[in-house]
């Protein structure tokens, strides 16, 4: 997880909490729980299912987007004229199933499950009806009548069977519309606090006790919010709409479709989070009205069907958010070392193989042959290299590595080959020198630079190839230097940073090598002298940490190729190694920062943006 103080360079919000009304897109740092977080971005869209037997509207329709019930409503045939159909929906077709107890009607209201639910209200008779009616799973049975007798209310959408409740609506005398709300326990109606308005048509969001009421007929722009006692504001629409589906809570709900003024049908999705409304980008497959009481599912997962244009019709949709998954680049812990070193040589394929052979491990120079092998998880002791030493050239693979020059007592151009288990020697590089860098296989290995006693500085400036048996001369490097590293092979390599002299500096320059000479490349945004850690290929490489003559570094850089990023932070900075064959599989491992030799490892976490379940807000 990268810290606050690893991204404090973009504009990201340092918080004590969650932001109540987060933005798409918005992203900032909880300092309560240390998490970076964003609101989340992803993609929205409809897409067609399984059309009705027949068209239908004014119906009502509950449950979740793959198990949903449709009761009632103006069926196309053989009408149009109101039905006592029940439908069942199970995410790609609609099966009939026993009709409405009490009769034909439309414009009623409707929530709960496809096992658990209650319908209540509509049309005819011309006044409206108070009917009640449950359903099991198999056959409605008529209950207890809402107290007021009402078509065109609106329900809690994602209410329950025991908990449902009724709002607005129309009468059938004047003044028609009515605020009146009640609330059902699962056997009698309740009148309770009316609405502060009168209306119908109004889109309803939620349950009992956490209601959002918005729109509704004639052409409305105001929330209302009900809490199961008090009615308050909540946020308006941007424009007048009435008859739009609904479906999701108080705080993630969702409307689509309905009617604005004039004979304009919506075929747009508009999302609420607890305070205000947002234009999803996601569109019904044509402007529909006569949604009210339909909605089947939450604000990320839902289902919807019929409606009127100027037909009516038998037409499913249902609609899928998902959320893309933000997550930072960073360096995690992995397990510590058994024998801290500086000056070791790395070979291996990243974070789950890894080999440390050699190196420094006190003050005064303590060199070592011992070597530790890592599988992703903790370190283990292996063979010794025959000749202890520090400050030499490592690279290839776990099982077949390589490690040459170097410094102990004197300096040496031993070679010695690894075959998972123990090291051989082979024939020796022409030139001994120490602080060399490597990169390459154990059948096509390049090192160049170091120092070659007596002289000190200047530096080297050679370079030598090892083709699995025999040495070669290569080119010579444009600068003196030592302390370097880098990735590929013999014909195809790039070296990252350098010590140079007379004067000992870090440098932050790069150099490609193309099996025969080098050339300039461009530099890195800081330098990284002393032994850092690689990892990738020539197009894809990560060089983190080093030190400068009295300095030690805990930034890493990405490179593709052609130019340096600055990355994720480690937490342990000082001259440390390791090699990888990907940046995905980068991986830090021992080091120095003086006084103290680093056992420390650390494994680099490539950041990424991921496709997964939908939510509002995710941690990364």
């Amino acid at each position: 997880m990268a810290g606050y103080n690893e991204i404090r360079g973009l504009r990201v919000k340092y918080l004590s909490d969650d932001p109540s009304n987060a933005e798409d897109g918005q992203v900032w740092y909880n300092s309560t729980t240390g998490n970076l977080r964003v609101q989340g971005i992803g993609t929205s869209s409809w897409s067609s299912s399984g059309n009705l037997p027949v068209g239908n509207t004014a119906t009502s329709m509950f449950g979740t987007q793959n198990a949903a019930i449709m009761a009632g409503g103006q069926a196309l045939s053989p009408g149009p004229a109101p039905t006592a159909n029940t439908l069942e929906y199970g995410g790609l077709s609609w099966m009939s199933l026993p009709t409405l107890a009490s009769g034909a009607r439309k414009h009623l209201a409707g929530c709960g499950t496809t096992t658990a639910g209650v319908v209540f209200g509509g049309t005819p008779p011309s006044s409206g009806t108070g009917n009640t009616e449950e359903w099991n799973g198999s056959a409605w049975t008529e209950q207890n009548n809402m107290g007021t007798a009402r078509y065109k209310n609106s329900p809690a959408q994602n209410g329950v069977q025991t908990a449902a409740l009724s709002v607005g609506g129309t009468l059938g005398s004047s003044p028609y519309q009515t605020n009146n709300v009640e609330e059902y326990d699962g056997s009698s109606w309740t009148a309770v606090t009316v609405l502060p308005a009168t209306v119908n048509q109004m889109s309803g969001i939620g349950i009992q006790t956490a209601y959002l009421g918005v729109g509704g007929s004639p052409y409305l722009t105001a929330g209302f919010e009900y809490d199961g006692t008090n009615w308050t504001a909540g946020g308006s629409l941007s424009v007048g709409t009435n008859g739009a589906g609904s479906c999701g809570t108080q705080t993630a709900g969702m409307i689509f479709g309905g009617r604005v003024s004039g004979p304009s049908r919506l075929a747009t999705t508009q999302k609420y989070n607890g305070s205000s409304w947002s234009a999803d980008p996601a569109t019904l497959s044509t402007g529909t009205s006569n949604l009210q009481n339909v909605g089947a599912g939450s604000n990320t997962a839902a289902s919807m069907a019929g409606g009127s244009t100027t037909t009516t019709l038998a037409t499913t949709q249902e609609y899928n958010f998902t959320n893309n998954t933000i997550t930072p680049t960073a360096w995690s812990s992995g397990g510590n070392m058994g024998t801290g070193r500086y000056g070791g040589q790395y070979f291996g394929t990243g974070q789950t193989s890894q080999v440390a052979a050699g190196g420094n491990t006190a003050t005064p120079t303590t060199p070592t042959g011992n070597s530790e092998t890592y599988n992703g998880t903790s370190w283990s002791e292996g063979n010794n290299l025959n000749t202890a030493r520090f400050n030499g050239a490592g690279g290839g693979t776990e099982t077949t590595g390589i490690v040459a020059t170097g410094r102990a007592s004197s300096v040496y151009g031993q070679t010695e080959e690894y075959d998972g288990t123990s090291f051989s020697e082979n024939n020796d590089c022409p030139s001994a020198a120490y602080r060399q860098v490597g990169a390459g296989t154990q059948t096509a290995l390049m090192i160049c630079g170091g120092i070659s006693p007596p002289t000190f500085p200047p530096y080297n400036n050679t370079s030598f190839e090892y083709d699995g048996t025999n040495w070669t001369s290569g080119g010579a490097m444009p600068q003196r230097g030592d302390y370097m590293d880098g990735v590929g092979v013999t014909t195809a390599a790039v070296i990252f940073g350098s010590t140079n002299s007379p004067s000992p500096s870090t440098l932050n320059t790069s150099l490609d090598y193309d099996g025969s000479s080098f050339s300039a490349n461009n530099n890195m945004n800081i330098a990284h002298g002393g032994q850092h850690g690689v990892a990738g290929t020539v197009t894809a490489a990560l060089v983190a940490a080093g030190g400068a003559p009295y300095a030690v570094a805990a930034t890493a850089e990405t490179y593709d190729g052609t130019s340096f990023t600055t990355n994720a932070v480690l937490a342990t900075s000082g001259q440390r190694g390791g090699k990888g064959a990907t940046t995905a599989g980068a991986i830090v491992v021992g080091g120095f920062n003086p006084p103290t030799f680093i056992t420390a490892t650390e494994e680099y976490n490539v950041g990424s943006t991921t496709t997964g379940p939908a939510s509002n807000i995710t941690t990364s």
